[in-house]
């Protein structure tokens, strides 16, 4: 052991310790106390900021910090299950959760009036339409995760502190326009039709059943075949879970649009 910094394998492969926990956890633990201070202010400006979406964003950074720092961090570098477990927390449940908790909401309502049209400028640009695109965010998804097991990036990211913690972002960022692209919560001015979602989500679905299925058979050089095993099972039915969360928000909101409204009864 050197310090606080890395721990080293007897093979000489570096296990990330304590400082890039932090710089994994601080931008998470940012992100807690900021949606903490808009909502109290959003609450005295306007109508009280609903509790349930709170509770989400809470929790939503909580399986963020779990999955990169702390004992299940500690573990993934010798342990594929538990980088495993960590990528369902970081890539999927964590990006569901503080979605469902509509920060961008709370950002416009918490903005003063200039702020707020920079922040929807934004939003209305090209480089946000193109990222929101539910087959561009699925190839970031997606394709990052068939690039990262499939290629020599598993073992590098075990090996290298940069692109451990480029991997690491890489996953969150992806797993969120993944997940935002499929369901509306927060204001989308480059809104795509349901059909289209519903496919992209089907493909992203088999792409992601695939990957798991290939680890499964394959694990990533350097993983014992039992831990490959287990991984791959917790990646295909754990990411089950979770797509059915995802597909139940979507088809209620295709209803909810499609469905035809009652005409009020004008009495005679």
């Amino acid at each position: 052991m050197n310090g606080n910094n890395h721990v080293l394998h007897t093979d000489g492969t570096h296990l990330v310790g304590t400082m890039p926990q932090l710089l994994l956890a601080l931008p998470f633990v940012l992100a807690l106390f900021v949606y903490l201070i808009a909502a109290v202010v959003s609450s005295r400006r306007h109508k009280a900021w609903p509790l349930y979406r709170t509770v989400c964003w809470i929790f939503g950074i909580l399986f963020a910090i779990i999955a990169v720092a702390g004992p299940v961090a500690e573990r993934a570098h010798a342990d594929f299950a538990a980088h495993m477990l960590g990528h369902l927390f970081l890539g999927m449940l964590a990006p569901l959760l503080m979605a469902l908790a509509a920060p961008m909401t709370l950002l416009l309502r918490t903005l003063s009036v200039p702020r707020a049209r920079g922040v929807s400028k934004l939003l209305r640009s090209r480089p946000s339409q193109l990222l929101t695109n539910p087959a561009v965010a699925s190839f970031l998804n997606i394709g990052g995760l068939w690039l990262l097991y499939t290629t020599d990036l598993y073992a590098l990211m075990n090996k290298s502190v940069l692109v451990h913690l480029l991997v690491h972002f890489h996953v969150f960022l992806a797993g969120y326009l993944f997940t935002v692209s499929m369901i509306y919560i927060d204001p989308n001015p480059h809104r795509t039709p349901f059909l289209y979602r519903a496919i992209v989500f089907v493909i992203a679905l088999a792409g992601h059943g695939i990957l798991s299925k290939y680890i499964y058979a394959n694990p990533p050089d350097g993983v014992p075949a039992e831990q490959g095993r287990l991984g791959g099972m917790l990646m295909y039915y754990g990411g089950d879970v979770i797509d059915i969360v995802i597909i139940f928000i979507l088809c209620l909101q295709w209803f909810r649009a499609t469905r035809p409204r009652t005409r009020p009864v004008i009495s005679q």
